[in-house]
């Protein structure tokens, strides 16, 4: 019989990849770029999360510091693409 922590695991899991699985849609199909952005946002927060959640149930240490490098890289990309929608320029 599998523990409440495997099943809270698996809802987990079926969760964020239907979180995924609708900001992909919206990335694809957004009316206007803040909606993409936004979009991407949350679909890189999803990524992040999954790997937590794989990390718990795997039990391993290398799930939790691939979260952290998908935290640092989708927070620098979410600034970038925001301030070029703003003024069309990354770099001033």
């Amino acid at each position: 019989m599998e523990t409440v922590l495997e099943l809270s695991i698996g809802y987990a899991m079926v969760c964020v990849l239907l979180a995924m699985v609708f900001c992909a849609v919206r990335l694809l199909v957004g009316p206007s770029g803040h909606d993409r952005v936004l979009a991407l946002d949350t679909l890189w927060m999803c990524g992040m999360l999954l790997a937590l959640v794989l990390g718990i149930r795997f039990g391993t240490q290398v799930y939790f510091e691939v979260a952290i490098l998908v935290a640092l890289v989708g927070f620098v990309s979410t600034v970038a693409m925001a301030k070029f929608l703003m003024r069309g320029e990354i770099i001033e």
